[in-house]
Order: C-alpha cells, then structure tokens, then sequence
C-alpha cells in the first residue's frame, strides 16, 4: 500500500510511504493471531468500508467504459490530458467510495493517457455534516425520522407476510438467538442480510454462505422489501426528496442552467480548480465517488426508478446536458452528473450540438443563476433552457421521466427521454432546499407525509 509520509520535521517535503498490511485477531485464550482469509492469503485484506479487488476491477473498467463512450467515439474529452482543471471529482468520506472513484479516473485516464507533467488531481470532500453525495440521515434529524417512519411502514407490511414467512422457512436457523427471526426490523435488519448476500455472492466461493441464502425467489422478495424500505419515500413525499438528495439535485441544475445561460460552469470558481482565471477551464466531466443509497435516490427522486431492483456492485447514473444543434455539422455533446464546456469545434454530423455556448475568460464567483426558482429566470434564459436537453442514463441505459414524456414540447421531438432543461428544473425546484440544514429541523414529529399531508406528492412532475 501507498500513502503519504512528511520526509522533513518541518513538514516541508512528503513522499510515498510503501508498506504492508497484515490483520490479527483473538485466538484461542484471547491470544493475538495473524488472521487469514479463505485459502490461507494473510496480507491485503480489506477493512470494513474498503473496496475489494472486484470492486476495483470493476470500478476500473466502469473507467474504461467511460473513456470509450467520451472520449474515443463522441471525441468529447481529449485522448490526453495534461490536466485535470476541466474536469469535477469528488467522494465522500467513506474509504471505497474514493477507492471506487480513483480506480474509475484510472480507466477513463491512465498513465499513458496523461502528460509527464500532469499535477495531482483534486478531489473535492465535504465534512460529513455537510455531506450531499448520499441521503444524509445521520445529520438531518427530519430526514432520520422519515427515513424511520418509512422503514417501519415497510416493517408493518411486510413482517408478517406469507412472503416474509418464506424468507424464515429459508434463513431463521441462521439468525442469532437472541433475534431469531427474519423481518425488516430484526437484527440484522432484512436490508442488512441482503447486503451480505449480495456482497458474498460477489466475490466467488471464499466468501459463500449455505446456500439456501441464494435462492432466487427469496432474493427477489427481500430486494422488493428492501428497495419499499429504503426509496419508497422519494416517490410519495416532496420533503423525502428534499431532505435526502434535493441539495445534490439542486447542485446538478445550477450547473447546467450555468452553462445554458452564463456559458459555463468554471474552475476558477469551483473546488476542484486551481482559483487562478489565468488558468481556468469550463468543467466539462465531473465524476463523483458515491454509493447505492445516492443512486437510486437519484432516479427515484425524478420519478425513474419504477419497477428497480436494488442498484448492483458499479452501478452508475448519469446525468447529460446537451444543446440544440445550430448547424449539421455539430457534433453530440455530453454531461456526465455535473458538468459544462464551451463550444468545441466538431467533424460529425449529429441532430444534438457539442455544448454550451459561448464562455468568458473570467466569471463571478458565484453564479447568478444559482437556486433561482424557474419562475424568476429571465424570457432569454428560459428560452436558452427551452433549447437544451437532459439525459439520465443508469448502467447505460436511457431513464424515462414521467414529467418530462408528459408534453410534448417537454422533450426532444420523438426522444422522450430527452427532457428539456427547462422542464427537468422545473421537477427538480420542487425539491431544491433554499436551506437544507435549517430544513433538516423542520416538521420534527410529523408524519411520513408532512403535517396535513401537504408533502405528499409523486415524483417525476
């Protein structure tokens, strides 16, 4: 393993620290061990929270997927990179989720994809009180309790169920004895036993457990539980959607209507740039390190997760801007979750145009665009969002959003999934917090759907 090491007392130089793990536990009498894993390996072995060897093949080749889609076909990131000043990255602090990222730029940008000189990349972090990149219920007391209130909805439905019944004619004899029965809210809790059989089914015969934990209509009925318990909340209530992924949703918005209108989202004001005008780019490519939870809670949250399973192992969403060709030689031009570029000279001939509009040298360091409701946006910034389209595509694959198919001059003629920009901002204001840490303390001991039920609302419109 790699780390960071300061070299000089003064804190003045640093270099790569190698060195090697190995684990110990009890043994027997309480005494240290050196622990092994199946087959007898005793170094490299993963801590909780770290991404596994499949995890970061997986997630590397999720990065190659990507350089093949943006940059060899579409040509729209370049084949090599002396820097990473156009492009967004950022994780939270739980170590595979930035594992998962940096294995993903890798694949999308290796070593011999990159110059000689190419500085380190930044990769953007927030305290975990102020985390956005997953439904924070650990710091949001109102979203805890919806997330609690929602769960045990799940828990009254489903605990004694015929299918829940099934899942203890399979499992019970392994649960412990002081909560010997399978439910939603036993211990482990059903989404827990989930995650562990999908975790061991993963990574081959090291790590199986008997084998009644694979049986197929048992995982789909607790993957049906666990997906009610966990999303359903995004569907039915607009303060759910708020309060667990609004201020990431509201972060994506404002920087596509930034590009729409104000001709690009730039590294001089954003975390992931140097802050030098002389040397800033329009961010073309973010990436974020994130997790299931951040997923799904995306495609619920605009009405496109209908029907889903629980996100699998490398799951991705993206989410991409494009414009309305201005001549018919314009190239398909792509935003991937948040992102924007200037214009881009182009060779191919495609319906859809390179983005973004012309872009300035130097920008304000705050957008005047930012969280401003639709409504408030001037007639020539409404029709400049009337011309660009959203695109989410999760594992690849085109996302249909309900308000977005509802009317025609909502989408791209004859493309539903192609949602105007200024109709996906219209369905993402709605559950845009102007304050989510003052939000997070509001309608404290209301119910699932807010008092009165004024939250209740579906997702997509």
């Amino acid at each position: 393993m790699v780390q960071m090491a300061s070299s000089s007392k003064d804190l003045s130089e640093w270099n790569g620290f190698q060195w090697r793990r190995k684990m110990e536990s009890f043994g027997s009498n309480d005494q240290s061990v050196i622990a092994t894993a199946p087959g007898g390996p005793v170094e490299a072995m993963c801590l909780h929270g770290e991404l596994t060897d499949k995890g970061r093949e997986t997630t590397y080749a999720l990065g190659q997927r990507l350089r093949h889609l943006y940059v060899d076909q579409l040509g729209f990131m370049p084949q090599i990179k002396g820097d990473s000043e156009d492009m967004y990255l950022r994780a939270t602090s739980i170590p595979r989720a930035l594992e998962s990222l940096q294995e993903a730029f890798w694949g999308m940008y290796p070593a011999s994809a990159r110059t000689l000189d190419f500085p380190p990349p930044v990769i953007v972090a927030r305290q975990v009180n102020e985390e956005t990149l997953f439904p924070n219920e650990g710091n949001c007391k109102r979203f805890r309790q919806l997330s609690r209130l929602f769960a045990d909805r799940a828990a009254a439905r489903w605990n004694d169920s015929e299918q829940m019944a099934y899942l203890n004619s399979l499992w019970s004899k392994h649960m412990p004895e002081e909560s010997p029965k399978v439910a939603v809210d036993a211990h482990p809790r059903l989404s827990g036993i989930m995650d562990t059989i999908n975790a061991t089914d993963a990574h081959g015969p090291g790590t199986k457990l008997p084998s009644e934990f694979y049986d197929k209509k048992g995982r789909a009925v607790v993957d049906r539980i666990a997906v009610e318990e966990w999303f359903a909340g995004y569907g039915e209530s607009s303060e759910y959607r708020k309060l667990g992924i609004g201020a990431l949703m509201g972060d994506v918005v404002d920087r596509m209507v930034s590009t729409a209108v104000e001709g690009g989202w730039r590294s001089e004001t954003a975390a992931s740039g140097s802050g030098n005008p002389e040397t800033g780019k329009a961010i073309k490519f973010a990436m974020s390190g994130c997790h299931d939870t951040t997923l799904a809670a995306i495609l619920s949250s605009v009405g496109g997760f209908q029907n889903q399973s629980w996100p699998p192992f490398t799951s991705s969403v993206a989410v991409e801007l494009f414009s309305q060709a201005s001549r018919s030689d314009s190239d398909a031009g792509v935003m991937l979750e948040e992102f924007s570029n200037p214009p881009v000279a182009s060779k191919k001939p495609g319906v859809l145009s390179q983005l973004f509009g012309k872009s300035t040298p130097k920008q304000p360091t705050t957008s005047d665009t930012a969280r401003a409701p639709l409504e408030s946006l001037p007639e020539g910034a409404r029709e400049s969002l009337q011309k660009h389209y959203v695109r989410i595509r999760y594992n690849d694959q085109p996302v249909l959003i309900p308000g977005c198919a509802a009317k025609p001059e909502n989408h791209l003629p004859g493309d539903e999934t192609f949602c105007t920009l200024d109709a996906f901002k219209e369905i993402v204001d709605k559950f845009t917090p102007k304050d989510w840490q003052l939000e997070c303390t509001a309608n404290l001991g209301a119910g699932p759907h807010g008092p009165d039920d004024r939250e209740k609302a579906p997702a997509g419109f």
